[in-house]
Formats: C-alpha cells, sequence, structure tokens
C-alpha cells in the first residue's frame, strides 16, 4: 500500500471552520479540510500555503500545528498534516470544490465529513473556543 502525504487547513473566522465539499475524484460529494498533497522539496507550510492558493484562490496565516492523521483507505495509506489557519482576507472562489460551509463547532458533525477529517473534527470540538 503506497502512502500519500499531505497538508489540510483547517479555516478558522472567529467562532467558525470552514468545510469544503469535494467536487472531483473518488469521495466526490463528501466535505473535507481543503488541502492537497506536498510537491518535491516544499516544506509542510509551503505546501498548504500554495493549495489554499490554488483551491480557493485565498491567502492564508498559519497559526499552529494541529495534528498528524493517519489513516488508511483501501487503496492508500494517508499521512495528513493539520493547522489551524486563518484567511488574510475573507474571500474565497471554489475552484476544485464543489460548495463551502462555515460551521459553529456545535455544527462541526453536520456533514458527511471524510473518513480521515473525522478524527481532525473531535479534535476540534475539544480546541475550538
Amino acid at each position: 500500500m503506497k502512502d500519500i502525504e499531505v497538508v489540510a487547513a483547517v479555516i478558522q473566522d472567529g467562532d467558525k471552520i470552514l468545510a469544503t465539499r469535494r467536487g472531483y475524484g473518488d469521495f466526490i460529494g463528501m466535505w473535507e479540510f481543503p488541502g492537497g498533497k506536498i510537491e518535491g522539496n516544499e516544506t509542510q507550510e509551503e505546501a498548504l500555503v500554495r493549495e489554499i492558493k490554488e483551491e480557493l484562490d485565498a491567502d492564508i496565516e498559519l497559526e499552529e500545528f494541529i495534528t498528524t492523521v493517519n489513516y488508511d483507505y483501501p487503496n492508500f495509506h494517508l499521512i495528513m498534516h493539520c493547522y489551524l489557519c486563518h484567511l488574510k482576507e475573507n474571500k474565497i472562489i471554489l475552484v476544485e470544490h464543489s460548495d463551502a460551509k462555515w460551521l459553529t463547532k456545535d455544527k462541526l458533525s453536520s456533514v458527511d465529513w471524510l473518513p480521515a477529517d473525522i478524527e481532525v473534527v473531535e479534535k476540534l470540538k475539544k480546541l475550538v473556543r
């Protein structure tokens, strides 16, 4: 089984967290924290800034590392490094996602998250004020 290493942005705005719905691939229609694969010699932080620019046409500021999730999907092992972030400007454009929602802590479980993202959601319920 191959390893896929990615980064994910938990984008916070006040008491809300951004969830994005996949518009492509095997898990189309499910919700995730935006991000993607680390390329070449990028650091995790550089990859996350680039991925959010590509996926949401937005610039982010990284605040802190949250967790690394290891999850076995049927065809690959995912290693996902998650960071708490905020938008530099309050605008996003959905380039690769079909929808986005700002969710308060008590609404985080109201969408159908990808399996690997559920662990992050559970951690956020304890972290987010």
